[in-house]
């Protein structure tokens, strides 16, 4: 768990450049159990790289993973990464989506981005999305770390996608490390020169106000649902942000995932 000292030292970060990394966030030997996993259910579902320039041509992606196994639920809830989401956003904060980025020997640089460019507001605003990047495999300048203008979030406007820019940094770190950083954030995934994989999970969050990027409640049976601790249940979207927003004839929706009958949570 962060101190903290340590804490404040991170959110200080994403306020001044928009990204932080946290080292050593977790044990590299679950990071090779995730690599197993992901490497298993590669072959299972029969996924292939991408087909286009923003997903990549050599570049394979697993989504949903919540709904793919019981080692998935470990990410979402982690005691040295969520505190530091919940500093950005709050502790109302939902799942937007958990999936895997494996970018192959060969793969071009990703399009500059931000993830937050489809929200319709104007820019700069308050932060709404607060996404991670888990480091399955080191992340280098070589084989493809991300690459992040730092700043960038604070911007008046998104990128011009295609376009080159220059003043980005490669966010380096060693597996077992958490890149942490603003959805408005200028990024993209980087050039693997490299003749290996770069393996990394990304987990995002969201307002919990907010449209999920991977509907949660559709995507992940209910019965795999009932099966996560409390607070994974609320992360879902199984849970009422604010006392209101999201509750099912005045009762929370975690009564409906357990059927244990309605119980009011909202005033008359």
């Amino acid at each position: 768990m962060l101190d903290d000292a340590q804490l404040t030292l991170h959110l200080g970060r994403l306020s001044r450049d928009g990204y932080t990394v946290i080292e050593d966030a977790f044990d590299p030997a679950f990071a090779d159990e995730l690599r197993a996993d992901l490497e298993r259910l590669e072959r299972e579902l029969g996924e292939g790289p991408g087909k286009n320039l923003f997903e990549g041509f050599k570049t394979v992606r697993l989504y949903n993973l919540l709904a793919r196994g019981k080692i998935y639920e470990a990410i979402p809830v982690h005691e040295r990464v969520l505190p530091v989401v919940e500093g950005v956003l709050d502790r109302g904060c939902l799942v937007s989506s958990l999936s895997s980025i494996a970018i192959g020997p060969g793969e071009a640089a990703q399009p500059i981005h931000a993830d937050d460019m489809l929200i319709p507001l104007p820019k700069p605003h308050p932060t709404l999305v607060c996404n991670t990047m888990w480091a399955i495999t080191d992340f280098t300048a070589e084989n493809g770390a991300t690459r992040i203008l730092p700043g960038t979030h604070r911007a008046d406007g998104n990128p011009e996608l295609g376009k080159a820019y220059d003043g980005w940094v490669a966010a380096e770190m060693p597996k077992g490390s958490v890149l942490v950083f603003d959805g408005g954030v200028w990024h993209g995934g980087g050039e693997n020169r490299t003749r290996e994989r770069r393996l990394g999970i990304a987990m995002n969050y969201c307002a919990g106000w907010m449209r999920q990027q991977e509907n949660q409640q559709l995507g992940i049976p209910r019965e795999i649902a009932k099966g996560f601790s409390p607070r994974l249940r609320k992360l879902v979207g199984y849970g009422i942000y604010r006392g209101l927003y999201g509750h099912i004839e005045k009762c929370s929706p975690v009564d409906l995932l357990d059927e244990t009958g309605p119980r009011r949570v909202l005033g008359e």
